[in-house]
């Protein structure tokens, strides 16, 4: 019997992660590295895995996930994003934890753009009296 995979896509800031999660005892690749090599500090690895364990479900499901654009905080909250989405699909069981967490809404907050006749997006440039 073949092991289930679900696919699911996820969004944070720039970055835009695809996974693939199959309920399968296994490892997280990412772009074709292991999660250690992908991402080398803890805290994005614990965010990344944070959905496993608010389920129940650590070491239960292998992923295989490709994330481009933004930079490496993004991209953990895009893949997180992700298999929080393919463990919804999954089993309907994992919904209530992950909802009330917060892990299934597209955390929309997105740079602000730079305006026109100003330093930045909010800066001004220094005002002069005289």
């Amino acid at each position: 019997m073949a092991a289930i995979t679900q696919y699911a896509t996820g969004k944070r800031k720039s970055a835009i992660a695809r996974a693939w999660v199959t309920a399968a005892a296994g490892d997280i690749v990412v772009n074709e590295k292991p999660l250690e090599k992908a991402f080398p500090r803890m805290t994005l690895r614990n965010v990344i895995q944070f959905p496993f364990e608010l389920a129940g479900v650590a070491g239960k499901y292998s992923v295989r996930a490709t994330v481009y654009g933004g930079g490496p905080a993004g991209q953990a909250g895009a893949l997180r994003h992700a298999i929080s989405k393919a463990l919804v699909v999954m089993s309907a069981a994992f919904r209530s934890p992950l909802k009330k967490e917060g892990l299934l809404t597209r955390d929309s907050r997105v740079k602000e753009r730079k305006k026109y006749g100003q330093k930045g997006a909010r800066k001004r440039f220094q005002y002069s009296k005289r």
